[in-house]
This record gives C-alpha cells, sequence and structure tokens, in this order.
C-alpha cells in the first residue's frame, strides 16, 4: 500500500503501513464553502477578448454561472487557493479584476434570489 490507503481490515483509528512505515489513521473532514467569483476583463482589444473566453472557461471548470461574469464555486480551501492562483495568472491586472467573495460553508440563509433564472443547489444533484 502506498502512503495515504487506508487498510481496510484495520479498524477505526488504527495505524496503516504508509510510505515511511506504520502510520497512525487519522480522518480529516473537509469543509466545502461557497465563494462567488466575480470578473470585469477589458475587451477593447483582441487579446482581452481572449483573456475573458480564458477566464470564463476556467470558471465554469468549478463553478455554476449565475450571470452574466459572475460564478458560484463550492470548494475548500485548497481548491480555491487553486482556482484564484490560476484566473490570477489569466488576467492582466493592469486592465482586469477579480473578485472573490468567501461566503463560508454556512451560506443557505445568506443568498436571497429574486427574479427570472431559476436559483439552484450548489450541492444538489448534478446530471450531465
Amino acid at each position: 500500500m502506498g502512503l495515504g490507503t487506508a487498510c481496510p481490515s484495520s479498524p477505526l483509528g488504527s495505524v496503516y503501513p504508509g510510505r515511511f512505515g506504520w502510520l497512525p489513521r487519522i480522518f480529516v473532514e473537509v469543509k466545502a464553502m461557497l465563494t462567488v467569483i466575480t470578473y470585469d476583463v477589458n475587451t477593447e482589444d483582441p487579446a482581452g477578448r481572449r483573456r475573458l473566453r480564458k477566464v470564463a472557461r476556467h470558471c465554469v471548470n468549478y463553478g455554476q454561472r449565475v450571470q452574466n461574469s459572475v460564478f458560484e464555486c463550492v470548494a475548500d480551501a485548497a481548491t480555491m487557493a487553486k482556482i484564484k492562483s490560476e484566473l490570477t495568472k489569466l488576467i492582466d491586472p493592469e486592465k482586469d479584476s477579480l473578485r472573490f467573495y468567501y461566503l463560508g460553508n454556512n451560506y443557505g440563509s445568506k443568498i436571497e434570489h429574486v427574479g427570472a433564472k431559476e436559483s439552484y443547489d450548489a450541492e444538489g444533484f448534478l446530471a450531465l
């Protein structure tokens, strides 16, 4: 067994063979949080239009578009740090902007929807 593999025959809280010998089995619950990502990309030139498409495509990979240039992403802190880093590399900070609103993991009561485009359950079933 490699690093991080659980030994199925071991009881809860016991040890398992890892890369560096026998290690205690530790269970960590990773909490997902809702983050709203907004962007404003300057599209006055062809390079800006390319950046806009790249940013939008990248956001679609991680979240749900709720309005033009607004995405809701449910992810843990490590994934959000990765997304932020990747998006920051795609924009021109002299012309474009990104905003991240961290709503945490108890976001259900923090969102109110009025009007067209029905709301969705960010952690619900997704059919592909």
